[in-house]
């Protein structure tokens, strides 16, 4: 410990050296080396199909959108028909469920001393795995992204939101059932678990193990890339110009100390991740309960301040929904301009939330995919709709037509002043912990990832903390744009190797489900 205190400290003070001396220029000479490198890739990703001059469809939203339909058919709507489930899995009312015996994940890889362990523990509970995983998922998209989409599509984009919300619970449902089903678990009851362990495991089982094996490796090193970028550096740079921007804009005293902010930030982070999951877990399930419930109760305050204009602003949305600028703006606009800057306002389809919840304590699979499904209800459908209707009900998206990811922060943050004028400090605290969840949970992610690719031992999971942690300060201090799209676009090409491996391995999620259903039954025969 003391030995990574130690070096932890020496890379973050060094990185400040490096790059809190803005006459240099440094970060932006990395940023366009980095972006003559990387452009064809950033290109390739979010390569559009032009089917009009208003309509460009990136390519990524086809398997995305497609999948998550295909999955919600083949299930037969498990967002609703599984709900009140969903709800009484992370209540705990199925727990004499866990008694029933079980079939244990025997699978390639395992440690046959740890199948007892697997069997019966994982790290964190229903409830701590669901706030881990949506504490990566609820941020800057649901303020931002929101008032972006909304602003390019008009009021109708919000029905659109809500439906790729509805249909992305399927794909949520279907990728952590498998990131339990396919997990392994150390000496210790460490969990490792996520694409990468069901995309190796589970196509091995189905004759194809040197494809799923290449397949594992490229969402590795995706996850990996995307810690570092969407899920670390950007999420500070916008809290640090949030802060900036309440407190005098250009003006403002805290210009020039981006280093400073995320200097601090770094250290809380690294606090919280050399704990591991569990400390994780322990740290989102009470962040995510309070910032959530902070930003939607101003909200409701905003909706009930303006109760004469609701039905005005409801009829605006569904008359708008299917006029043509609102389903660009709509399902278009909410993917390309909103999840785009968040990394999808619930990663549906990523595979980054099934590693969170890998680490649950379940013998059941399944049990853990229905808690899943209620992520992007509660990050897309609640707390997303919301922010759109404070938006059409103050008409802010009016005020510009084509608005950057930081102008529709500033679009929400006036939306919510107009009835109560203190909120963008509210809201500058909200991203600040909203922007410290994200990093948590992701540094899980990528940690998990880098683990898969070079090994479990202390040394490997330090030096990656250690590197996640200075990123932090570079995020805060520096303006890497190549970088982040970079990033994003790492993000968005995870979506890939998880996709192709949901639909060869939905069969085995079909029979664990059937499982986990019938043992419900029987336990409340007894």
């Amino acid at each position: 410990m003391k030995k990574f205190i130690a070096l932890l400290c020496l890379l973050i003070f060094g990185t400040v050296f490096l790059f809190a001396q803005d006459a240099i220029g440094l970060d932006q000479k990395i940023d366009n080396a980095f972006g003559w490198l990387t452009g064809w890739f950033v290109g390739l990703v979010f390569k559009t199909i032009n089917f009009s001059e208003e309509v460009r469809v990136p390519w990524v939203l086809f398997p995305l959108v497609l999948g998550a339909l295909y999955f919600t058919i083949y299930f037969k709507i498990p967002g609703f028909r599984l709900f009140g489930k969903a709800i009484n899995t992370v209540r705990g009312k199925y727990e004499n469920v866990e008694a029933l015996d079980a079939d244990l994940n025997v699978a390639d890889g395992d440690n046959p001393d740890t199948i007892r362990v697997e069997g019966n523990e994982g790290e964190v509970s229903h409830f701590q795995a669901l706030t881990a995983a949506l504490s990566a998922t609820v941020g800057l998209g649901n303020i931002a992204g929101v008032a972006v989409a909304i602003s390019i599509g008009g009021a109708g984009a919000t029905f659109w939101m809500i439906v790729c919300g509805l249909i992305g619970m399927s794909s949520k449902f279907v990728e952590c059932t498998l990131g339990v089903k396919y997990r392994e678990i150390d000496e210790n009851g460490k969990v490792y678990g996520g694409p990468m362990y069901y995309l190796s495991k589970g196509l091995k089982k189905m004759g194809m193990a040197g494809f799923g094996k290449v397949l594992a490796v490229i969402f590795a090193v995706m996850c990996i890339g995307g810690s570092f970028g969407g899920g670390n550096m950007f999420q500070i740079n916008q809290a640090v110009s949030m802060l900036q921007g309440v407190t005098g804009g250009a003006e403002s005293a805290l210009v020039g100390y981006g280093w400073l902010i995320g200097l601090i930030v770094a250290v809380l982070v690294g606090i919280v991740i050399i704990g591991g999951i569990k400390r994780i877990a322990s740290t989102t399930e009470k962040i995510v309960p309070f910032m959530a419930g902070i930003y939607v109760i101003a909200a409701l305050v905003i909706i009930f301040a303006n109760l004469s204009s609701i039905p005005s602003a409801i009829t605006e949305i569904f008359q708008s929904a299917f006029a043509p600028t609102a389903i660009a703006g709509g399902i278009f606009g909410v993917i390309v301009q909103g999840f785009k800057r968040a990394a999808f306002s619930n990663e549906a389809g990523i595979g980054s939330a099934a590693i969170a919840h890998s680490a649950v304590k379940t013998k059941n699979p399944a049990s853990e995919g229905v808690v899943a499904l209620l992520e992007p209800f509660i990050d897309t459908v609640v707390i997303c709709t919301l922010t759109a209707l404070v938006i059409v009900i103050t008409q802010q998206h009016t005020v510009i037509d084509n608005p950057s990811f930081d102008q529709g922060v500033i679009l929400t943050s006036n939306a919510f002043a107009s009835v109560i004028g203190w909120f963008p400090w509210v809201l500058a605290i909200a991203v600040l912990l909203f922007a410290f969840s994200t990093m948590i949970s992701w540094s899980y992610y990528g940690l998990q990832s880098w683990t898969y690719l070079f090994g479990r031992g202390k040394t490997a999971e330090n030096t990656y903390k250690i590197i996640f942690c200075a990123f932090v300060v570079i995020g805060g201090a520096a303006k890497l744009g190549s970088v982040l799209d970079f990033s994003d676009a790492m993000i968005f090409a995870m979506m890939v190797p998880n996709m192709i491996g949901l639909f060869f391995l939905v069969p085995v999620v079909k029979k664990e489900l059937q499982k986990y259903l019938a043992k419900i039954k029987a336990a409340k025969q007894q």
